[in-house]
């Protein structure tokens, strides 16, 4: 992909994360020509992290890459229309939510063929839009199924940030919490600040607060010890991809969250929508891990390095939470309980039919 292509891509991206998000960030306008690709990557990463917002923000942005397109002839449409979800789809190889929208809205041009590129344009707006309001209504279901396992008063713990910020509405791991604040409901959350990029210490914890939760952020390190106190009647967690055993792939750390809940006797959740759950993987290990620069541990938050110069750094965005450790995956459809390789293909079973029916 040609560098003016990939800063179009960046820029429409930039602008549908603007247009979709529910809480106002303050983020730079884009004026005057296209932003640097090489400075607006991070906020892209940053705002892509969510497996929600990740497909509901590829969709826009998808949608509104393909409204640049000059071509007036479907072959020449959709050469650059694929340049552009490929390019999108390279951004996050480990959340299988982000292709899913991009695959979905790809197929509508496919689909389309025979139509005037004009027509193709106004049914791929009409499909990212679908996809965002389709996106709400999964977050409240999750959310209410989520809300079923705690009770009022209770201590949750979470990690990383899979709330409002992460998706259109509501969330998937906060969603039974921002669903109890509407009901009246009181919680304890224990925000995790989840190293290195400390999604849980400056989202989580600002949507908690903003959703007047009694809310409190914890260094990774410190989640065994509020377990320990019995601080903690559950822990929600979203997910990035499931595979077909149940295993969870989430923000790095997720799996030691897992193990130290299981020590403790506390119930580990994992909430997210039937478009992150990837029946073709067998089991975690088959799951792709994004390796993240060096940087990010050693430097970002710091005003010098903070690392000695040549050291080597070991970076993953991600592991996996095994499915033994795992008490329940709560998605749009209801919740799936061990052995998961069954009560997933009861999920998708109860899911064809709901579409069956519409």
């Amino acid at each position: 992909m040609n560098q003016k292509l990939r800063n179009l891509v960046y820029t429409a991206m930039l602008m549908a994360l603007c247009c979709v998000a529910t809480l106002v960030i303050k983020i730079p306008t884009v004026t005057g020509g296209y932003l640097n690709a090489g400075d607006i990557v991070v906020v892209l990463a940053a705002l892509l992290a969510g497996p929600l917002y990740g497909g509901v923000a590829a969709g826009f942005g998808l949608y509104l890459a393909a409204r640049q397109i000059q071509a007036e002839d479907f072959d020449g449409f959709y050469r650059q229309l694929h340049e552009a979800k490929e390019y999108l789809n390279s951004s996050r190889p480990t959340a299988v939510n982000l292709s899913w929208a991009l695959n979905r809205m790809e197929q509508v041009a496919i689909d389309n063929r025979d139509k005037l590129v004009a027509e193709i344009k106004e049914l791929l707006r009409r499909e990212c839009i679908a996809i965002k309001d389709e996106d709400v209504w999964m977050c409240r279901q999750i959310g209410e199924y989520g809300l079923s396992l705690i009770k009022d008063g209770d201590g949750v713990l979470t990690h990383c940030n899979a709330g409002q910020l992460a998706t259109s509405k509501y969330g998937t791991a906060l969603a039974p919490i921002h669903l109890g604040r509407e009901k009246g409901m009181h919680f304890r959350v224990y925000c995790d600040e989840t190293r290195p990029l400390l999604q849980g210490a400056r989202l989580s914890s600002f949507e908690m607060l903003a959703d007047g939760v009694d809310t409190t952020v914890i260094c990774d390190n410190m989640a065994s010890q509020v377990m320990k106190n019995g601080w903690v009647n559950a822990v929600f967690v979203g997910c990035d991809r499931v595979a077909a055993n149940g295993d969870a792939c989430n923000k790095i750390g997720t799996s030691g969250v897992a193990i130290l809940a299981k020590y403790y006797g506390i119930p580990f959740y994992v909430l997210g929508p039937t478009s992150t759950i990837d029946m073709s993987i067998e089991k975690g290990e088959d799951i792709p891990i994004e390796q993240r620069p060096a940087s990010e541990v050693t430097e970002m938050w710091y005003k010098q390095p903070m690392a000695p110069a040549g050291v080597k750094v070991y970076n993953p965005a991600f592991d996996f939470a095994d499915h033994e450790l795992i008490s329940g995956i709560v998605t749009e459809y209801g919740i799936a309980r061990p052995p998961y390789t069954e009560s997933l293909k009861e999920i998708f079973r109860k899911k064809a039919e709901a579409q069956g029916k519409k």
